[in-house]
């Protein structure tokens, strides 16, 4: 199955696109263009000789400003031993620009507007770089990748160009440096109170028709409560942004945190505007006829994270978005007061798209302020980041800490467990320090991706079932490249703004039914008049282009 689906996800996605240079990391290498690099005055504390397998050590001590989230589960600490580990070993200290989860998105967009961002800006989506490129606030890493053997090594023995090609610009770079996976993984699904299904009888349901009937047997079994009370809500996006998603993707369509204006269509093979679409609307159906028959709280969609996991510890609700983090940190610690009271992650449902997966290889990565090229320690910061992001070592040390101290073993040859007073994610459950909260380690910032070894030893058994049943899946198909122009990309930014709010209102309004269906077509009217026609003419006019130029 491992194979087959690195086969679908190859074929999905092959375009004829930029290869990468072959350069050793010490040597100038060269941009995607060919042009020659000079890091001649950007080498100071870099290493003469750094290359795959080997620990990065600046050759004096470097200070390196970054944007770093604040998780609200696990609040960053100064003080953590991540950080102290981290710069005993690479003779780097990180200079912290600390942001909330919630204001991150809003914050990063100022500081680089500004040009005041720090040098390294994690946790960024694509394709929120693309914002910034028109600025020239950002850097074309693409560029640089000679300096990352890691990296590099990663896209050529994962074949992770097709995936990146979707990335890259008019001019062939790509301005966000990519969270890479070996395999495709699926993690946000529902956490559904198993002990309740037991009390009614059912099954754990395998479409979202079955998830309709179970909510209406919750319901009529409890009239005072909501079955499903949702969370994760970040403005301006409606709250339930992974239901949204979820529901979404059984339409073949993207809402909610998967949200994006152009989605491929593949059998029409060219992009359609994602808020017009046919299943978009259904996805709207299905949550607005939800919410009428009142098995969805209202307030899904605009409460915080605290009020939905509070409703679900009062057994006010029984059904709530988790991944399998959250599953064992935060839901089932918090029913643990209820006598009886079980939770499991269950498998995604499935829909009239049928049993596919809408996951990508890549995830939030890394930007890096433009004005770090001409740094005299360029060449040292991106031998940095690709340790820390990328090498093996960085990756294990980011997410499971310290060997002796926070672990033992090793996750090739399945050894690997913490130790005795250390816990993360279920694997230890008599552990009393959490790992992330405690020491720092498994930070979202740092520890993603990965070979699938690495991702599965953060699996319990019962996660790996659920990998499992997911891994079955066949993957949606890639959309293919389609760079736009920067004035292209200047004009659809221009546009996207008020797209993107309209979209976002009106999809709150249907589904709550402060407006009704019924006005459908006056809404892609309203969506026509913000020029979601040409946005969409832009967007295939560059697919053909680049089809055109690369065959």
């Amino acid at each position: 199955m491992k194979l087959s689906r690195r086969a679908v996800l190859g074929a999905a996605g092959a375009a004829a696109l930029t290869t990468l240079a072959g350069c050793s990391g010490e040597d100038d290498g060269e941009t995607d263009n060919g042009k020659a690099q000079d890091y001649s005055a950007n080498r100071e504390g870099a290493m003469d000789s750094y290359g795959v397998g080997q620990q990065f050590k600046a050759s004096a001590p470097l200070t390196f400003p970054i944007m770093m989230l604040s998780n609200a589960g696990y609040p960053y600490k100064e003080d953590w031993l991540f950080f102290k580990e981290l710069t005993k070993r690479t003779n780097v200290t990180l200079q912290s620009t600390v942001v909330p989860g919630s204001d991150y998105n809003q914050k990063r967009s100022v500081l680089v507007s500004s040009g005041s961002a720090p040098t390294i800006i994690p946790k960024t989506y694509h394709p929120d770089e693309e914002a910034y490129i028109a600025g020239g606030a950002v850097l074309a890493v693409s560029d640089h990748i000679d300096l990352m053997p890691n990296l590099k090594e990663q896209i050529a023995k994962w074949n992770l160009e097709p995936d990146l090609g979707a990335w890259r610009q008019e001019d062939g770079k790509y301005y966000l440096l990519p969270g890479t996976h070996e395999e495709v993984w699926q993690d946000y699904s529902l956490a559904v109170r198993t002990d309740i299904l037991q009390q009614l009888g059912l099954s754990i349901p395998k479409t979202w028709d079955d998830f309709h009937a179970m909510l209406k047997a919750m319901k009529q079994a409890h009239p005072d409560v909501y079955p499903l009370s949702d969370r994760w809500s970040t403005p301006p996006q409606p709250g339930g942004n992974n239901l949204l998603q979820l529901i979404a993707i059984a339409y073949g369509s993207k809402a909610g945190w998967g949200f994006q204006h152009a989605n491929w269509d593949p059998k029409a093979k060219k992009f359609v505007y994602t808020g017009a679409q046919d299943g978009y609307k259904q996805m709207i159906q299905y949550l607005n006829t939800l919410v009428s028959e009142k098995l969805v709280d209202p307030e899904s969609f605009t409460q915080s994270d605290d009020q939905a996991k509070q409703k679900f510890a009062n057994g006010k609700s029984f059904v709530i978005s988790c991944n399998a983090q959250t599953l064992v940190n935060e839901l089932r610690k918090s029913i643990a007061t209820i006598p009886g009271a079980t939770v499991l992650k269950i498998p995604v449902p499935l829909g009239p798209s049928g049993a596919v997966l809408d996951a990508s290889r890549l995830e939030s990565g890394v930007m890096i302020s433009a004005k770090a090229r001409e740094s005299k320690n360029f060449v040292a910061l991106m031998q940095f980041i690709d340790w820390l992001w990328y090498s093996p070592q960085g990756k294990m040390f980011a997410k499971y800490g310290i060997e002796g101290t926070t672990y033992t073993g090793s996750v090739d040859d399945g050894t690997f467990k913490l130790t005795p007073d250390v816990n993360i994610a279920g694997l230890n459950p008599s552990g009393t320090k959490n790992l992330q909260v405690e020491y720092g380690f498994f930070n979202g910032v740092f520890a993603y991706g990965g070979s699938t070894k690495l991702l599965n030893s953060q699996f319990s058994k019962e996660e790996q079932q659920f990998q499992e049943e997911m891994n079955k899946r066949k993957p949606i198909e890639l959309a293919p490249p389609h760079p736009l122009s920067a004035e292209e990309r200047e004009q659809v930014t221009l546009w996207e703004t008020g797209l993107k709010d309209a979209v976002y209102q009106q999809t709150l309004k249907f589904i709550l039914g402060t407006r009704p269906l019924s006005e459908w077509d006056a809404y892609i009217g309203e969506l026509k008049a913000k020029n979601m026609d040409k946005y969409i003419e832009v967007h295939n006019g560059a697919y053909e282009r680049y089809k055109k130029a690369h065959g």
